[in-house]
C-alpha cells in the first residue's frame, strides 16, 4: 500500500494519515480543534502536536469553543503549568481568542463549517502532486482565508498555518497521486 512519504515515519503519523488527514470535515468542534492544533504546531513538528493531542482535549474542554471562550487568567495559568501540552502563553491565549472568534462566526453564519466551506464552494480542491516535494507551504487560497480569519480576530492563522489546516481538514486533497488516500478522497 502506497502512502505519502511523511506518513511512513511513525505509527501515529500513519494512523493519522490513513484515517484523518485530508478527509473533508464538517463538524464545528473538530474544525476548531484542528485550527487550534495547527496554531500550536507553529515552529514545531506535527508529530509533537499529535503526541499531545489527547492531553489537549482533556486540558482544553475537548475543544468546546464556548467553554474555552470563557477562560481567564486562572485557566491560562493552569494550561501554562500543564506538562501534557505545549506551554506557550501566546499559543494558549490565541486558542481563547480563536474560540471567541469562532463563536462570532457561528453566530453570523450558523456554523464554522458553513463559513469555511462557502469559501471553497463546498468542494475540496483536488491537487495532482506526484511527490511530497511538489506540495507548497501555502497557496493563494490559504493567503485569502488567512486574511479573512485575521479580519475576524483570529490569531496564529498565517497562510502557512492555514494551508496546513486546509490540508488536515480536507479543504485540499494533497495526498500524492500514488497514495491510496488520494483516490479514496476524490
Amino acid at each position: 500500500m502506497i502512502r505519502c512519504d511523511w506518513a511512513v515515519t511513525d505509527a501515529l503519523y500513519m494512523k493519522y494519515h490513513d484515517t484523518e488527514w485530508g478527509s473533508p470535515l464538517h463538524d464545528d468542534r473538530k474544525l476548531f480543534e484542528l485550527l487550534i492544533l495547527e496554531g500550536a504546531q507553529a515552529g514545531l513538528s506535527w508529530i509533537t502536536v499529535l503526541k499531545k493531542r489527547e492531553n489537549y482535549r482533556k486540558s482544553m474542554s475537548h475543544f468546546n469553543p464556548y467553554a474555552i471562550a470563557s477562560y481567564g487568567v486562572k485557566e491560562v495559568n493552569r494550561l501554562m503549568s500543564d506538562k501534557g501540552i505545549i506551554k506557550n502563553r501566546l499559543k494558549i491565549e490565541s486558542s481563547i481568542q480563536n474560540a471567541r472568534a469562532v463563536i462570532e462566526v457561528i453566530t453570523q453564519y450558523g456554523s464554522f463549517d458553513t463559513f469555511l466551506w462557502d469559501r471553497f464552494d463546498g468542494q475540496p480542491i483536488v491537487n495532482q502532486y506526484k511527490s511530497v516535494d511538489e506540495i507548497p507551504g501555502y497557496t493563494i487560497a490559504s493567503e485569502n482565508l488567512s486574511k479573512e480569519l485575521k479580519k475576524r480576530n483570529f490569531s496564529f492563522v498565517g497562510p502557512t498555518i492555514v494551508y496546513s489546516f486546509m490540508q488536515a481538514a480536507g479543504f485540499v486533497n494533497d495526498h500524492i497521486t500514488s497514495c491510496f488516500r488520494h483516490k479514496e478522497l476524490i
